[in-house]
């Protein structure tokens, strides 16, 4: 026990080692010791001293010292993935979400031949409506779309690394919109439930497989590279002996 206790002062140092509160056997001439932990940032924590004696040695040895959580210890919150940690809207301009391989929310586009997808090609437009979208009142509609926050002149599509129109969460509309408009559907993009350009793009592109970096290069604050032509007078000396 002396041996313990001098082992856990010298790694607490500077400060002390409170009593002692018990020892527990590992295995065959091998036991820790545990005293209390004073240091007021580890409430609750103990020193563990595990000391052994090799066989046909008369030696005991300190084998680690190290600071075990009991009872009440203040521990810090479980570790969560990343991917768990993501809410919507977290994506900015530069940032790049990849998609598992695995992914439950997307599956191969050859695969996708259900009675859903086949009913969705003979929609009639305005079945069951007094009154759909005119000629001019579809093309206001794509203009302002197309010219807003979803179209392919924001600065998060000029980062993406492709267009939503190749992204396995794109839902392309009906009708005529078609052909340059869709609906993105992944819960992690900034435009989820929105109306997107084909031609616009975000991080969370079901394809992202690498980041690219999203910052721009400031200009360099010394100019190492360039140089400027300074006229030098001659010097007293050299004109003293006759030099221009």
């Amino acid at each position: 026990m002396d041996l313990a206790r001098q082992a856990a002062e010298e790694t607490a140092a500077p400060h002390p080692v409170g009593e002692h509160l018990g020892m527990e056997p590992e295995a065959e001439r091998v036991l820790t010791h545990y005293f209390a932990c004073l240091d007021p940032a580890y409430r609750g924590w103990r020193w563990a001293v595990t000391v052994a004696r090799a066989a046909r040695a008369k030696v005991v040895t300190v084998s680690e010292c190290v600071l075990l959580p009991g009872e009440g210890a203040l521990m810090p919150p479980p570790w969560v993935p990343w991917i768990e940690r993501l809410r919507p809207g977290d994506l900015g301009p530069g940032d790049l979400l990849p998609t598992p391989p695995d992914d439950p929310r997307l599956a191969p586009g050859y695969t996708d031949t259900s009675d859903q997808a086949e009913r969705q090609v003979q929609w009639e437009l305005g079945l069951g409506r007094v009154r759909v979208l005119s000629a001019q009142g579809r093309a206001e509609a794509a203009a302002r779309w197309y010219e807003g926050a979803a179209g392919p002149r924001t600065p998060i599509a000029a980062s993406a690394p492709d267009q939503c129109s190749t992204c396995g969460f794109y839902l392309p509309l009906a009708g005529e919109l078609r052909q340059l408009f869709g609906v993105c559907a992944n819960e992690y993009a900034p435009d989820d439930g929105r109306v997107v350009s084909a031609d616009h793009g975000c991080g969370a592109h079901s394809e992202a497989v690498t980041t690219p970096s999203g910052a721009e290069v400031p200009p360099p604050i010394v100019d190492e590279m360039g140089y400027d032509l300074v006229p030098v007078s001659p010097s007293s000396d050299e004109e003293a002996l006759g030099h221009s």
